[in-house]
């Protein structure tokens, strides 16, 4: 009799549990919540223990150095990156260099775009909407035409392997290698690449910051530059801090830039020297060294995260837009002064991000890189004949529509799949935002964002070179790690939109028992359609652009970004110049078509 109590009992148990999990499972966002927690894990914390791992473990080339098997542990690789004799070289020097390059780039791109945005929204600048559109160029082209461009225009016959660059051809001035080469140019070209997200943060508070907490003072006799540093400064703080953010992570694991600007006077960073180390995969001496390097940008990164979360967390409320005005005070220039500060401001607009193309345009026509005086061709364009090292003329060079048309579909399959699973995390987590399961998925989603490009690259190549199956196949290695990056973009988008919509809407198609995905088909996705799009949009724009998430997983040729730095080293600069000119206009095209499409703009509500 007890037996059979005993039995009904553990019966009763497993019914109830299975009308539990049927009831937990039966709602779509907890579903969604548990399937993406799971390809979340899968998909960061299993490839960085893996890469942890072989921070201590043999591998094949390094048998007789680190140990005798591998996989055998091992402390070697700290050794070698920290006490040997090549520690210098190999880790301090590049780390003394990436910490200089990234804080002068976050100096660069504060004061720059920082400058542009108060002009733009507390001044009577004319051409405001003008170079509010132009100054987000910078950002949207791949991040090394600001550099390839600074390459080709003050290059001279004083550098390293140098010759005629367009300033020395047009003034006779041969500009010195440190204006071409190394840390100053690095850090400035970065900076003027990352302005746009200080113009973009900084702008929108100073857009809504309450003109009477100036006006207070000003009312009380309070000097002009005691006003900005004591009242308009703090209060931009969190903005500051956010671009700080951002700039230097993004910095410290830069590799087109550094090596366009390094390579030629072998100055390393430490993006560049992880990439010779792993060059070789599963046949380098050095990949312990390159994956303990990964975890050191990694970490930087994870710090930078932590400090800025004190810092903002723990300050006084910064209150800028409160309920007794609206009105924004602007500064007067002068009626002289406002069109001298306009003048200067649009030629140096236009001069970074017109001038690129420019400059693409003649260096792709030159006969020979620096030659002005030969006069122009159209051979590197038009050519059917073989110019050098198996390559015609662009338009006769399969390799570069073939990478281009790589690039397109890497781009559209990444954007599908990131923003697909971005809006239906966005989706569920605004749901159960209160639950401690949302919180965990929201929190893994955007983590990827915290990870360098090139680090996130590195990982996923040497866990693939692990994997024959995965090896095989780059692209759906590309694929993978582009859907893992770009995830945190549109998952943040798609939360952003579905906070904005109120439950009552989902709920009444609910009462009338209408399927959950055609709730989110005929009712959610097209009231939000503009959000939710550019879930979408933003990872193609950014996968168009992208070399240092690929750097290690994509074969020479599978896209562009790739080939071009095969076409550098192969002393083909008009080909390079050429292909760059070709993808920065269709990264412009599409840019625009989207903005068309969806009314998104970088620069929307700031300028003008």
């Amino acid at each position: 009799m007890d037996k059979n109590l005993t039995m009904d009992s553990m019966k009763l148990k497993i019914k109830k549990g299975v009308n539990k999990g049927l009831t937990f499972f039966g709602v779509p966002a907890n579903s969604i919540l548990v399937i993406f927690g799971i390809l979340l894990l899968i998909l960061t914390f299993i490839p960085l223990i893996y890469i942890l791992m072989d921070c201590f473990t043999v591998h094949l080339m390094e048998i007789g150095l680190a140990g005798n098997s591998v996989g055998e542990f091992t402390w070697y690789h700290f050794y070698e990156v920290f006490a040997s004799e090549t520690a210098v070289a190999n880790f301090y020097r590049p780390l003394g260099n990436s910490l200089a390059v990234s804080v002068l780039s976050c100096v660069f791109a504060v004061l720059f775009g920082g400058t542009v945005a108060y002009l733009v929204t507390r001044t009577n600048m004319p051409f405001k909407k003008f170079i509010s559109a132009v100054f987000i160029f910078p950002y949207i082209m791949p991040q090394w035409t600001l550099a390839l461009f600074w390459k080709n225009f003050f290059i001279s016959t004083n550098c390293t392997g140098g010759y005629v660059g367009e300033l020395q051809a047009l003034t006779g001035w041969a500009s010195p290698e440190w204006l071409v080469y190394g840390t100053f140019p690095i850090s400035l070209v970065l900076g003027l690449h990352y302005a746009p997200f200080a113009y973009i943060l900084i702008g929108g508070i100073l857009r809504n910051m309450d003109a009477n907490l100036e006006e207070a003072a000003t009312i009380l006799n309070v000097p002009r530059h005691k006003i900005f540093t004591h009242i308009t400064i703090p209060i931009l703080k969190p903005a500051i801090l956010s671009t700080i953010l951002l700039v230097f992570s993004s910095a410290m694991s830069s590799y087109p830039v550094a090596t366009t600007l390094g390579k030629p006077i072998n100055y390393q960073v430490l993006a560049t020297i992880m990439y010779s180390m792993l060059q070789g995969g599963r046949y380098s001496r050095q990949a312990g060294m390159g994956a303990i390097i990964s975890m050191i940008l990694i970490l930087i990164g994870v710090i930078i995260l932590i400090m800025n979360t004190v810092s903002t967390g723990s300050r006084k409320q910064y209150t800028t837009v409160s309920g007794k005005s609206g009105q924004i005070s602007k500064q007067n220039l002068g009626k002289v002064g406002k069109w001298i500060v306009a003048a200067i401001l649009s030629i140096i607009v236009v001069f970074l991000c017109i001038g690129p193309m420019v400059s693409f345009i003649f260096e792709s026509i030159l006969p020979n890189s620096g030659d002005y005086s030969s006069g122009f061709t159209g051979r590197w364009w038009i050519s059917q004949e073989v110019l050098r090292n198996g390559y015609r003329g662009i338009f006769y060079t399969p390799e570069i529509w073939n990478a281009l048309g790589g690039s397109i579909l890497l781009s559209l399959v990444c954007s599908v799949f990131a923003g697909t699973f971005g809006l239906l995390i966005g989706y569920a987590v605004s749901k159960k935002r209160k639950s401690r399961l949302a919180q965990g998925v929201n929190a893994l989603a955007f983590l990827p964002y915290l990870l360098p490009s090139i680090s996130l690259s590195a990982i996923f190549f040497m866990v693939s070179a692990n994997i024959p199956w995965l090896y095989a196949m780059p692209f759906l290695t590309c694929v993978i790690v582009g859907v893992v990056k770009y995830i945190p973009f549109a998952s943040r988008s798609s939360l952003n939109a579905m906070l904005q919509l109120s439950n009552e809407i989902e709920e009444a198609a609910l009462i009338q028992n209408v399927p959950w995905w055609k709730r989110m088909v005929r009712i959610v996705f097209p009231i939000q359609k503009s959000s939710f799009l550019s879930g979408y949009l933003l990872p193609f724009i950014s996968c168009m652009r992208e070399l240092s998430l690929f750097v290690f997983i994509a074969p020479t040729g599978m896209i562009l970004t790739t080939l071009m730095f095969q076409l550098e080293e192969t002393g083909l600069p008009a080909l390079e110049n050429g292909a760059n000119l070709i993808l920065v206009v269709v990264i412009l095209i599409f840019n625009y078509l989207i903005n068309k499409v969806t009314g998104a703009s970088l620069d929307k509500g700031i300028g003008g």
